[in-house]
């Protein structure tokens, strides 16, 4: 593995907390949430680097709780590159399915046996939705950054957004479980939204907004 490290020092070394960030690692290769995520730092005036450009591998995500595995990740990337590092952990939560897929969203179809793919996990939870008249759910997002590995204050900013499972694909936008989570004040489910809608309203963009500021109150 090739580490690619920023700094050149030890990654305990770190700019005080008040320091404006400029440049961010962020503890992910999906393609769709470092757009999302770069939409909206970008104004910010934050640079947003996907770890796979540093040689990055993805971390191990072992936790039972969003939070645990965001912070794993955002410590791994900044360990590895000697940068400020932001992770999300997100996923979906049905009501009917007790909090299911949860953590284990991207690997829903995969746990029961299928492959690891967005079509095989919308599958299996249309599956065990069958005859369930409550299809609240919700998507939520942990966002944990660090401005280095062993950054005693990471900051945690979450967000939840609402909505409710459909039983067939509506919109060509988006990804994960996005063309089935309707959103009844928009009439629309996630995959049918414009980038820029739902970069205003989604569980990310809450998240984030609580992120930027608490970044503005220690600033």
């Amino acid at each position: 593995m090739n580490e690619v490290r920023e700094d050149g020092g030890a990654n305990t070394a770190s700019a005080p907390l008040n320091t404006p960030l400029k440049k961010v690692v962020l503890a992910s290769n999906n393609a769709g949430k470092l757009r999302e995520f770069a939409a909206l730092l970008g104004a910010a005036g934050i640079k947003l680097i996907a770890q796979g450009e540093l040689n990055v591998p993805e971390a191990e995500e072992p936790h039972p709780t969003f939070v645990e595995n965001a912070l794993t990740k955002a410590r791994h990337a900044a360990k590895l590159t000697g940068l400020p590092a932001l992770a999300d952990d997100s996923g979906l939560c049905v009501r009917a399915l007790r909090g299911a897929p949860g953590v284990y969203s991207a690997r829903y179809a995969q746990l029961a046996g299928g492959e690891k793919s967005d079509a095989a996990n919308n599958a299996r939870l249309v599956e065990a939705l069958q005859g369930e008249s409550d299809r609240r759910g919700y998507y939520y997002c942990v966002l944990a950054l660090v401005r280095h590995a062993d950054d005693p204050e990471p900051l945690i900013a979450e967000g939840r957004w609402h909505g409710e499972i459909l039983d067939a694909p509506r919109g060509a936008h988006g990804f994960g479980y996005d063309p089935y989570f309707f959103l009844p004040a928009l009439n629309a489910s996630a995959a049918e939204l414009e980038p820029a809608v739902k970069n205003a309203s989604s569980h990310r963009a809450i998240a984030l907004r609580q992120l930027l500021a608490r970044l503005t109150e220690e600033a």
